[in-house]
Parts: structure tokens; C-alpha cells; sequence
């Protein structure tokens, strides 16, 4: 069932539990998801970064589409981090429901009147807008990049932001990063900042760099209003350490994708799985109509 992000996100909101948006960057990684999604009956967004897409090339939208409406789960194509209006604008010819645009390194009042720009556009056609105020980190080897230094999301100009943009949701900064963390690094989330956003916001908050963080303050997080988290190294490497092993075990004869991949979707599957129970997403599905 193909919905927006809107319709997605508002219901996650009320009901207290949060919507993974994974990043499978491919075919075997979709099927990852949409396996372990039916099977547990939760509702998810499939998010594709500009640079995923430019890899997979714009045919592999029309299959989400296919999974999507095939399917009784609830699935909303996502845009993640569009960094221009060109870029939002393609990924809402291609049947995106939903699209970010990250404008968030951007000065305050420039951040603004780019968000405005693309809710206009979006809105127009029924396509929900999430933004970003404030800096997620980077580990490093992802995608999604971010800074190298996090920019914490301030409450009052977070306020301000969504009355001025009409967003439907909001990313914020709050402590976490892109990618997996250094084994020197101890990541940490600032729910205090959490807290006070929610007080003062409305609508739907997102959590980027959703990887390696403690279990139980992603927990807490989700109690103080995150509906949305994105998921994208830890299903990856899942898939990718199944993979060299299965490449490294000494058969130079193994070649054919039906014989090489199934596990590694197995493991993908699995972690999206342990995923969606600590959002405690699992057989939400019957929320939505």
C-alpha cells in the first residue's frame, strides 16, 4: 500500500512508535526489508538518497512502486537529503511520495526560503516535505555524508522554522551521525534538546544516523517524539560481512546471484527485523487504511 510520508508519519506520531526509513541501496536490500516489513507487519519508508538513485538509475523506482502497491504493508518512497530543487523536483516525477530537502548547511533564512520553495512545489501535488535544522555528524563511508561537527538543533528557531516552512516533518540534530562510529567514539544523544522540541513542535521529529546508538536511547528517544529513523549502515553491513564470507570460503566456482545472495539477504532481513521491534513498529500495519 503506497502512502505518503505524511499520512505515514502523522500516524507513527500519534501512536507512539517510529518508522524505520532504510536505506536498501539495492534490489537484494529491498526485498530485505519488504521481507522482514510482511513478515512482522510494520509499516516503513523506503528512503533512496540522490546518489543511490544515480547509481541504481531510475527504473529501480518503478519495483518499489511494484513492492509497494503489491503489498499490505504500508510503504512510502522517500527522497533522502535532495540537496537541490531539481533533484526533489525529479524524484517527485518518478512517484516519490516523500522527499527531503536538506538545505540545512545553509544560513538560517536561506534554509527557509529553500524549504518553502519545496513545500510549495510538493504540496501542490500531495508529496510531504521533511527538512533539517541543525547538523548530523559523519562517521565517514556512507552516502549520506554530513558535517564534521554537529550543529545541535535549537528548540525556539526549530518552532520558528516549521510555522515559517509548513513542513511535515522535521530532522534534527541531536547527537547522532551518518555511518557506523569509531570504536574510540561513544555516541550520545542530547534528549534533553529532544524534549524541549517536542514541547514546542507539532509535528512529526526524524532521527538521521539512526546506526550504533544505544538501544535504549534510541527507546527513549521514540517515548519523546522521534517517528522517524533512518536506517541505512547497519543493513548494509549485515549483508556485506555475509557476503565476504560466503565469497572467501574457498569456492572460486561460485558465480550465480540466486546461489551468493540469499543469505546475505537472510542477514539483512534479520537486523532490519531487531530494527523494527525496538521502534516498536511491529504489527502497526493495522493502524493504517
Amino acid at each position: 500500500m503506497l502512502i505518503t510520508g505524511k499520512e505515514m508519519l502523522d500516524v507513527a506520531k500519534a501512536n507512539h512508535f517510529a518508522v524505520p526509513a532504510f536505506n536498501a541501496g539495492s534490489g537484494q536490500l529491498l526485498t530485505a526489508v519488504m521481507e522482514a516489513c510482511e513478515e512482522a507487519k510494520a509499516p516503513f519508508m523506503m528512503a533512496i538518497h540522490p546518489a543511490e538513485l544515480a547509481f541504481l538509475r531510475d527504473s529501480f523506482v518503478s519495483q518499489v512502486l511494484y513492492e509497494a502497491q503489491h503489498s499490505k504493508v504500508p510503504v512510502a518512497i522517500h527522497l533522502d537529503h535532495g540537496a537541490t530543487i531539481a533533484q526533489v523536483v525529479h524524484a517527485i516525477q518518478l512517484g516519490f511520495t516523500s522527499v527531503m530537502i536538506d538545505s540545512s548547511h545553509l544560513p538560517f533564512e536561506e534554509n527557509i526560503a529553500a524549504t518553502k520553495k519545496v513545500v510549495e512545489i510538493a504540496h501542490s501535488i500531495g508529496v510531504s516535505v521533511e527538512a533539517e535544522l541543525g547538523t548530523i555528524g559523519d562517521t565517514g563511508n556512507t552516502v549520506e555524508g554530513g558535517m564534521s561537527e554537529i550543529i545541535y538543533t535549537d528548540p525556539k528557531k526549530a518552532k520558528e522554522f516549521v510555522e515559517r516552512t509548513n513542513i511535515d516533518s522535521l530532522a534534527i540534530a541531536i547527537g547522532t551521525a551518518h555511518g557506523i562510529y569509531p570504536k574510540d567514539a561513544e555516541p550520545k544523544l542530547r534528549l534533553d534538546i529532544l524534549e524541549e522540541i517536542n514541547k514546542l513542535i507539532d509535528i512529526p521529529l526524524v532521527l538521521h544516523g539512526g546506526s550504533s546508538n544505544p538501544d535504549q536511547e534510541i527507546a527513549k528517544s521514540i517515548e519523546l517524539g522521534i517517528a522517524k529513523i533512518n536506517i541505512s549502515s547497519d543493513i548494509k553491513i549485515s549483508f556485506t560481512n555475509k557476503l565476504r564470507e560466503i565469497l572467501n570460503n574457498g569456492d572460486s566456482e561460485i558465480r550465480e546471484p540466486n546461489v551468493i545472495f540469499p543469505d546475505c539477504i537472510a542477514a539483512a532481513k534479520q537486523t532490519s527485523l531487531e530494527k523494527i521491534k525496538l521502534f516498536k513498529t511491529d504489527n502497526k500495519i493495522y493502524f493504517y487504511k
